[in-house]
């Protein structure tokens, strides 16, 4: 979990000092090994291929006391806290990861592991987010959490839902959030084309609402402000999720709103050096300078050459050919601060991969204060980053869990730490914990393989004891960047040109005018359509073996006038449906409802062991 941090001149530190002799590093295990560790930090009902065997269900009331469905997404370090922030951001990155390097992937066998990864977190968005304007942020709080050292099976503490809505705004939380579904509807947008749009339309409305009620979304979740503080503020997730809809919809409005406040939000204006789940400036602008890389900038192309300066002014500082360069340890590692310095090390060493290969693509180079680079020259400061946490260190300490002889053992990680739920599922008490497992010297009971640790400090010391939080506590956005650099190493660049477009089926048909779109629900009617039906999960319960969900469906009249004779079609429903009255293969109106009102909304309901049932408008007639 991460601490406060200062939003003075944000210095990320990138360099290469000395190398230290090794033998070649295995990135493809190294890879494999980083995606387990996704499997580890899921909550909720897990699945039948699961892989991280030690680890059961948890968490499965989440939400419940609120009257929602928060079942499931990621627990985001060594605690029991699923926090919305650094989840999404953790979300956002491995969907990047993907699209830069999605055929090092498939061709190492891990897309599917890692497609899995990022669904795992979209799914629990899904439900997070319900109501265009509603985003539940945070389960459970970390003081009550932190009080006690439990297994998520056992936990005790408080599981309260907090969230965001118009009076209670959180624009970093709902545009990160949209930044994560826009990026996953692109990860998903081949295989599940519908899933892709569903993530898409809640991007869009998530977008519209972190965008029309501004603030902070820890005034409004403070018991947040402790853990994950939004220094930054929100400008720079607006930004983001800007980009990233961009790229998801190819809709000029965010391109346009990217142009438009550019300087009046920072893009182009900030050169600060620290990208992380709080600051989001060096990832717009790399996006930014990829768009103008592949021509798309237009009218905008002096606006989006600032972009790029920026993005490549974070580049220099990391290189030491900066105006201000930043600072490593002797080793060189990159060095931010003592509290889990390793997620600075992954986002720096990823933009630095990426950008390389953009200009590998564009046969161009970069220009710093200190001379030319060259693509290779940050592609080798990004192996030499990733060496580093694979071993090739002062202390010959692989940082991540599980590869390697070296690595850290005692990790401070709840779950890893205290004996199996599946080999003793005697309950172990809040405080009981401590007092039996957090104190012992020994190697944890499991082992969280492919985990992140915080790192080594200033001098690439470091302490391998359970207590030791700053050094030895995981998260989730330290492996999500890590993700892509171990498939780019593993695989290779197999010379294609990472700038061309590629070609994806269309999201929605959208007009490329500068209008925003007005995008439904997640809807299964036509967003053209005055009848729109919407679908949530609000329960679901685990009997003889399977999970059953109940579905709530509402059907609203978004016309002026009455909606009559309204016939759907209802398919992939494997149980019982309640609201509705069958007629053949169709369904109608209740006998209790002859017709729909204008902006009135129907309820009804249906339970069974799946997806959502596909719902369709068929036919209607309008009347006064």
């Amino acid at each position: 979990m991460s601490n406060p941090i200062s939003m003075a001149p944000f210095f990320l530190l990138c360099f290469l000092l000395p190398s230290f002799s090794s033998a070649a590093h295995d990135y493809g295990s190294a890879l494999t090994k980083s995606l387990l560790f996704f499997e580890a930090q899921r909550s909720g009902f897990l699945p039948r291929n699961q892989r991280v065997n030690w680890r059961s269900h948890s968490g499965l009331q989440d939400g419940k006391a609120s009257g929602v469905d928060l079942v499931g997404g990621y627990y985001d370090a060594g605690d029991n806290v699923k926090f919305g922030l650094p989840m999404a951001f953790t979300v956002t990155m491995m969907s990047w990861s993907i699209l830069e390097y999605r055929a090092q992937l498939a061709a190492s066998g891990e897309l599917g592991h890692a497609m899995d990864a990022v669904k795992w977190g979209t799914d629990y968005f899904i439900k997070a987010h319900t109501e265009p304007n509603v985003l539940y942020g945070e389960v459970g709080d970390g003081n009550t959490d932190h009080y006690c050292w439990q297994r998520p099976e056992d936990m005790t503490t408080d599981r309260r839902a907090y969230r965001i809505d118009p009076s209670n705004p959180g624009s970093d939380l709902a545009g990160e959030t949209a930044a994560a579904m826009a990026a996953a509807s692109l990860v998903f947008r081949r295989s599940n084309p519908a899933y892709a749009n569903t993530l898409l339309n809640h991007a869009y409305q998530l977008f519209d609402f972190a965008d029309k009620y501004r603030g902070k979304y820890d005034s409004s979740i403070t018991v947040a402000q402790k853990y994950y503080r939004s220094v930054s503020g929100y400008n720079d997730e607006l930004l983001w999720a800007a980009a990233w809809l961009y790229q998801a919809s190819n809709n000029q409005y965010y391109l346009k709103y990217l142009a438009d406040n550019g300087d009046s939000m920072g893009g182009t204006g900030w050169s600060m050096t620290e990208f992380s789940w709080d600051v989001k400036y060096a990832g717009v602008q790399t996006l930014v300078a990829k768009f103008l890389m592949q021509g798309k900038a237009g009218a905008y192309a002096p606006v989006f050459r600032r972009y790029q300066e920026k993005a490549e002014a974070f580049l220099c500082a990391c290189l030491r050919k900066g105006y201000k360069n930043v600072q490593v340890t002797p080793g060189g590692l990159i060095y931010r601060q003592r509290w889990n310095n390793m997620q600075f090390v992954t986002t720096a060493s990823f933009v630095a991969a990426v950008y390389s290969d953009y200009l590998t693509s564009s046969r161009s180079s970069m220009k710093c204060p200190a001379g030319y680079v060259q693509p290779s020259e940050l592609l080798t400061f990004a192996k030499s980053q990733v060496d580093y946490i694979l071993g090739d260190n002062p202390r010959a300490t692989s940082y991540m869990v599980g590869y390697g002889n070296n690595f850290p053992r005692r990790v401070h990680h709840r779950g890893s730490s205290i004996v199996s739920y599946k080999r003793d599922s005697k309950f172990i008490a809040c405080r009981e914990g401590y007092a039996t497992w957090f104190s012992k010297k020994t190697s944890d009971p499991n082992t969280l393989v492919g985990a992140l640790v915080g790192g080594p400090d200033a001098y690439d010391n470091f302490a391998d004891q359970r207590d030791n939080y700053e050094q030895t506590e995981p998260a989730t956005y330290n492996n999500a960047p890590l993700l892509g650099l171990l498939a780019r190493f593993h695989g290779g660049h197999s010379g294609y040109n990472q700038l061309l477009p590629v070609v994806l089926p269309p999201p929605t048909k959208q007009n490329p005018i500068t209008k925003k779109p007005s995008p439904p629900s997640s809807s299964s009617s036509s967003s053209s359509s005055p009848v729109v039906i919407v679908q949530r999960v609000t329960s679901s319960w685990k009997a003889k073996g399977r999970v059953y969900y109940r579905y709530s469906s509402v059907i609203t009249n978004k016309s002026s006038k009455t909606v009559r004779n309204l016939q759907l079609s209802i398919s992939k429903l494997y149980g019982p449906l309640w609201g509705l009255t069958k007629s053949g293969n169709l369904y109608t109106f209740p006998k209790w409802v002859g017709s729909l009102a204008p902006e009135k909304s129907m309820e009804f309901v249906y339970i069974h062991s799946a997806s959502q049932a596909n719902v369709s408008v068929l036919r209607y007639n309008l009347g006064y």
